[in-house]
């Protein structure tokens, strides 16, 4: 089984964070996205990753190193292909050419989700979905009698599907969905200026490809800032009964309500941490309230009350404040 993660862009609902380090390696309770999604995928499938290729931009060789960590973390080879020019979606997976054959599987890296089935690897593709209440702002499926995908429409006015594409997509023949992404690239098939997996699915429908669906039971959306700080709380909730604070964090005269991640030698003094708090190593957290709120790593919070926030690294914060969302490398102070 192979893994393709495309993650070129460029983050930009989620300024400031992204000016630093690209969105799929903000933490999410402790683990980059992309790391978490990864995992996710493998959970779901009946077979070992043997690659996992992930499809950048120009985000330094420190990135490069970290992705290939995930991918051996995973028992996987990764591998590193850049995406020189955002020429869309079918573009994007393409770049990954080079290890797109046998069961493939192509998910984008700013979402999670949970789900309680077993990829069924023999069926020719699977694209996961979740029922949502507004299908008006995403792409959409249509079944048939039997389950089948007749349909992809793209932010339907009108109501044809509550059935939203997730961003993942299994592929039983990943030669053959090579061959309809390039037939989109030289046949210069593009959509609003860019080239779309969409009518890639298209193609291979109406050639006969069968496409299930797969449901998942919660879509966690890392689009911007407050959808991020959601997604850490329910992560939170799901791994709660994993052991999440660190054995050499320094806690004193502090209370800590779970679900709560804290990082190695984090230190919490006269404070009040949680619910549904991320705090990142080396973090120095002094007479504070903080609640739903991600803080990375080597940063200082002293005299806050912190609500649905998200701090950097290396961030240094000591003026009263509510809602706040601060990348890396600030200081603010009265």
């Amino acid at each position: 089984m192979k893994i393709i993660v495309p993650m070129a862009g460029m983050g930009k609902r989620m300024r400031p964070h992204t000016l630093t380090i690209p969105k799929p390696l903000i933490p999410i309770a402790g683990k980059p996205i992309v790391q978490r999604l990864v995992e996710d995928i493998a959970e779901v499938c009946n077979e070992k990753i043997e690659e996992i290729g992930f499809i950048i931009g120009d985000f330094g060789a420190e990135v490069e190193k970290n992705l290939l960590q995930v991918a051996e973390n995973l028992g996987a080879k990764g591998h590193i292909f850049h995406q020189k020019e955002a020429l869309g979606t079918a573009h994007a997976i393409l770049c990954a050419e080079e290890i797109m054959e046998g069961k493939t599987i192509v998910a984008f890296a700013d979402t999670l989700f949970r789900a309680d089935f077993k990829l069924d690897d023999s069926e020719e593709g699977i694209i996961w979905v979740q029922s949502v209440e507004d299908p008006r702002a995403f792409g959409v499926v249509q079944l048939d009698e039997v389950g089948h995908i007749v349909d992809f429409i793209e932010k339907p006015q009108e109501f044809v599907s509550d059935l939203a594409i997730i961003g993942i997509y299994y592929f039983k023949d990943g030669n053959y969905l090579k061959e309809n992404l390039q037939y989109l690239i030289d046949n210069k098939i593009m959509d609003k200026g860019e080239y779309q997996i969409t009518d890639a699915l298209q193609r291979m429908k109406k050639a006969g490809t069968k496409f299930t669906p797969g449901k998942v039971i919660e879509w966690l959306d890392c689009g911007n800032k407050d959808a991020t700080v959601y997604t850490n709380q329910r992560v939170l909730e799901f791994i709660k009964h994993k052991d999440i604070i660190s054995t050499s964090s320094n806690i004193t005269d502090s209370r800590i309500i779970e679900p709560c991640y804290i990082g190695d030698n984090v230190i919490i003094s006269n404070s009040v941490v949680g619910p549904h708090v991320s705090v990142g190593n080396n973090t120095v957290i002094k007479d504070s309230i903080v609640k739903n709120t991600i803080i990375q790593t080597h940063s200082a919070i002293e005299g806050q009350n912190l609500v649905n926030s998200m701090v950097g690294n290396h961030t240094s914060l000591s003026k009263d404040s509510d809602s706040v969302s601060i990348g890396d490398f600030n200081e603010v102070k009265s």
